[in-house]
């Protein structure tokens, strides 16, 4: 039986947020979820301004 239950690693201890499924002795599989933040670039309000237009009948059917 697989089972996910979300926690986390802290001071080289793992704390679980949620009880486990299982009530004996039981080996386990840790996986490691890093938090890369993407770099995004800064936008500028209204650069798109006058290049990008709406057709007119848009949203007819």
């Amino acid at each position: 039986m697989l089972a996910t239950v979300k926690g986390y690693y802290e001071k080289g201890k793992i704390t679980l947020k949620e009880k486990a499924p299982v009530q004996t002795k039981t080996e386990v599989i840790v996986t490691i979820l890093m938090e890369d933040r993407p770099v995004h670039a800064k936008r500028i309000p209204g650069a798109f301004k006058g290049k990008i237009s709406i057709p007119d009948d848009f949203n007819d059917l």
